[in-house]
């Protein structure tokens, strides 16, 4: 059985979110990766590529991309399409199951064929909360995998056959695009993004989130923000880590002046490690973290800067 996997990019790599999906398809049959870009990146346990030029769709078009997810289901007889539970994976996969008349599945964390053809299904509820089961009854499953839910096992990359896919595309199909994407908005995407520097009320201003800014550059990462930041209008909502923005899982997040309410620890939770600057030793944010730093991030974080340059 074959199984597509829609391949998010992380500069010239596969997306750590990606490679979760991959992880999971792997046990439902031979996964053949879609990617959207000039060249293919290795992915293990990848039998097939599909590379689609992005000259085709002139950048990130979700209807586009599910059109061409849809020809490719037809062409390959696949049983299944999985994609990262991100923005884009949840949205490209939504047109997807619209074009198609099947139903979608999002956030899944296992997903098993059946003998009756159906998909037995565990997915998170409630930002995580909850684990559901549930039976996906359709002749193709359609899920998008949780990107906190499952751990990417890396395979040795092997021999994949890349085929260059031109999809049949309509001028409809193209009427909505990205105007602005991650790179050309300064970093890789928040989703994908293995250092994250965030920030909070603490911080005290726009202006403050200079430093963070800074400290996010030299450790290779983008910055996040809690809600009560883009509420303030200090930073754009789609830096906005939580239950209502963006579902983190970096090797790092470093939350420096964050109280840590619900909603934001539903967004970090998928983090690797935790580091908490606050000058509150009761902050709840701190029941999270790895690592406290008590203190005032305006001192501190300058003075990490300073060692890291010194380095």
């Amino acid at each position: 059985m074959t199984v597509l996997v829609l391949i998010e990019m992380d500069g010239a790599e596969a997306a750590d979110a990606s490679l979760r999906a991959v992880t999971l398809a792997r046990g439902l049959g031979d996964v053949s990766a879609v990617m959207f870009g000039a060249a293919a990146p290795a992915v293990g346990g990848v039998t097939d590529v599909y590379l689609i030029d992005p000259a085709v769709t002139g950048g990130y078009a979700p209807v586009a991309w599910a059109r061409t997810l849809a020809g490719l289901v037809t062409e390959t007889g696949a049983t299944a399409v999985l994609a990262a539970g991100t923005e884009r994976g949840n949205e490209v996969l939504a047109h997807l199951g619209a074009i198609t008349g099947l139903p979608m599945a999002a956030n899944c964390v296992a997903v098993r064929a059946a003998s009756d053809g159906t998909h037995e299904l565990v997915r998170h509820r409630w930002a995580g909360l909850l684990l559901e089961d549930a039976v996906l009854e359709a002749s193709v499953a359609l899920c998008t995998v949780a990107t906190d839910g499952i751990a990417a096992q890396p395979d040795e990359p092997g021999p994949a056959v890349v085929h260059e896919h031109k999809p049949e595309l309509t001028d409809a199909d193209l009427a909505v695009r990205a105007t602005e994407s991650a790179a050309s908005a300064g970093g890789v995407s928040l989703a994908t993004a293995r250092v994250v520097v965030g920030g909070g009320r603490g911080v005290g201003s726009a202006d403050g989130f200079a430093p963070l800014e800074e400290l996010a550059e030299l450790l290779g990462g983008v910055v996040g923000v809690s809600r009560v930041v883009t509420s303030e209008g200090w930073r754009p909502h789609r830096q906005q880590v939580g239950q209502t923005g963006t579902k983190i899982t970096p090797e790092l997040y470093l939350a420096c002046g964050i109280s840590g309410a619900i909603q934001h620890i539903a967004g970090c939770a998928g983090a690797k490690h935790i580091v908490a600057i606050n000058t509150d030793p009761g902050a709840p944010i701190l029941a999270h973290a790895d690592y406290a730093v008590i203190g005032d991030l305006h001192q501190i974080v300058p003075d990490l800067i300073a060692a890291l340059r010194a380095r």
